[in-house]
């Protein structure tokens, strides 16, 4: 079976191997939540140091090692940068598995973060350099949608795992060894970074101004946006458990809303098409005032009732603008930059989930209040300023979305 991507065919055992990388990019970090709260007891002498190091130097790691595969990209083997890093993914795997000792996690997980890293920007870069036009933007829908499902899929393995023996979660990590067998039908798909296949006329080449091959205001754009509203949604998985505690919900409850959250985010990758046709340079408006809505219900109501429709709506409008960003960004820059740009924006990603615990730190301290209210209240104040924004440069390059 051969797949149309706008300039040729591709067979659709090739299309399976880029989703299945596009299925690793959620698992980094995730085997190690579901067992965080058993690492005191299974090493007695291990600090809270060493602890929040195990849950967070793979995020860490992973936005330098985005940025470098972005660069690798641009001249070296696509293919062998590629089959790097998910060898060294799987390696991790491998070494949590017969990890017994503390220090042992933590360098492991620095592994972890070297080759995710390296991954990310090209799960993504195969897309832009196999697909164009209406075929990238629902190749990018779907690649988002894979993302989120194999998340939430994922997360229910690994808590279940994590029960029956503590190093079981991190049999996932193993799942790159699926995705190195399916990269042998990569091989010779490119030449000089380009799909082999015959360029459709109607295909229009980008002109890039600056020196860099990059349109870096445009980029900036799209970084800016990609932070504020990943930042924005972050509250959900960040603050709901807490503001659901405090209205005395069970532990239970907060997790099917996060899961219902997430699996809101891929709903749209499957229909992102129809989606762009029928809102246009209003599409990133509306989603936004998708997620403000979903906050606002978040934030008014102690009812289970209203909060699910609530971590429906932000998830919708989120897997909504999630894939349009990366859609847009392949049009900021010439092919053999397309990588470096993804990388910039997608490294966006990590960095709000860094920073997101302490910007609500922050403004806590600043309004002098701990409610379990006010991060809901406070992003909502952001997207509404950010509603603002879209509606009023709805024709500038970031907004514009047309088909």
């Amino acid at each position: 079976m051969k797949i149309n991507t706008g300039r040729g065919t591709i067979p659709l055992i090739t299309l399976i191997g880029i989703w299945s990388i596009s299925a690793l990019t959620s698992l980094p970090g995730l085997a190690v939540s579901p067992i965080l709260g058993q690492l005191s007891t299974i090493f007695p002498d291990a600090t809270e140091l060493d602890i929040q190091m195990l849950s967070s130097l793979p995020s860490l790691l992973i936005i330098p090692f985005i940025l470098l595969a972005g660069k690798l990209a641009e001249k070296r083997d696509f293919v062998r940068l590629l089959r790097a890093g998910l060898w060294m993914f799987a390696a991790s795997g491998v070494l949590y598995l017969f990890s017994t000792k503390m220090w042992q996690l933590v360098a492991v997980s620095a592994l972890l973060g070297i080759g995710a890293g390296l991954i990310i920007p090209l799960s993504t870069g195969l897309i832009s350099r196999y697909f164009t036009g209406t075929y990238r933007v629902k190749q990018f829908g779907y690649s988002s949608a894979i993302t989120n499902v194999t998340l939430v899929v994922a997360t229910a393995v690994t808590g279940y795992l994590a029960e029956v023996n503590w190093h079981l979660p991190f049999v996932v990590y193993l799942l790159p060894l699926a995705s190195i067998i399916l990269t042998i039908h990569l091989k010779n798909e490119h030449t000089d970074g380009e799909v082999e296949s015959t360029p459709s006329p109607n295909v229009a080449v980008p002109v890039i101004p600056g020196k860099y091959g990059i349109h870096v205001r445009h980029l900036l754009q799209l970084m800016l946006f990609y932070g504020l509203t990943t930042y924005i949604v972050l509250i959900v998985t960040f603050n709901l458990p807490f503001l659901m505690e405090a209205h005395h919900f069970s532990s239970g409850n907060s997790g099917m809303m996060i899961s219902l959250f997430f699996l809101a985010i891929m709903a749209p990758g499957f229909f992102l098409g129809h989606v762009v046709k029928l809102l246009k340079e209003k599409t990133k408006f509306y989603s936004l005032l998708c997620i403000a809505l979903g906050l606002a219900l978040i934030w008014i109501s102690p009812k289970e009732w209203l909060i699910i429709p609530g971590c429906l709506l932000v998830g919708l409008g989120y897997g909504v603008i999630q894939p349009l960003i990366y859609d847009k960004t392949v049009d900021t820059a010439i092919p053999q930059k397309t990588t470096m740009a993804l990388a910039f924006v997608m490294a966006m990603n990590y960095l709000a989930v860094l920073l997101c615990p302490f910007i609500v730190d922050f403004f806590q301290f600043l309004f002098h209040t701990h409610s379990q209210e006010f991060p809901f209240i406070f992003n909502l104040c952001v997207t509404v300023l950010a509603l603002l924004w879209a509606y009023y440069r709805k024709k500038d390059f970031l907004f514009d979305d047309k088909m």
